[in-house]
């Protein structure tokens, strides 16, 4: 019995020992600029398709996100600040200046995982 309550013991101790994400996610990624570039984003900042944000359903403004391309492992840092992507699984939308970063502007689409800073 010492035994045991010493392995859960251990497992506990190393499982809070590991610094994690906060958040963490994986799925598809676009891009929008065009269109948008000017205008007021859900956050009420005005939208600059050359900067370093992006749009998420549901993490608040101004979260600071770590961005890595699943095919290419290629990161970036991006803060939320608009609503989005309203179009099938994707998880994140990211700025033309964001997606021109990690390589995918030409494709528009990829995979990401997200990860909180």
């Amino acid at each position: 019995m010492i035994r045991k309550a010493i392995s859960v013991a251990a497992v506990v101790a190393a499982l809070f020992s590991f610094s994690t994400a906060a958040y963490a996610q994986c799925g598809g990624a676009s891009w929008y600029g065009p269109g948008f570039n000017g205008k007021k984003a859900a956050s009420g900042e005005i939208f600059n398709e050359n900067a370093m944000t992006a749009a998420h359903r549901s993490l608040p403004f101004g979260t600071k996100l770590l961005v890595t391309d699943q095919n290419t492992g290629r990161q970036i840092k991006v803060t939320i600040n608009d609503r989005g992507p309203f179009h099938g699984k994707r998880i994140i939308d990211l700025s033309k200046a964001a997606a021109g970063k990690l390589g995918f502007r030409n494709r528009g689409t990829t995979s990401v995982c997200i990860s909180q800073l």
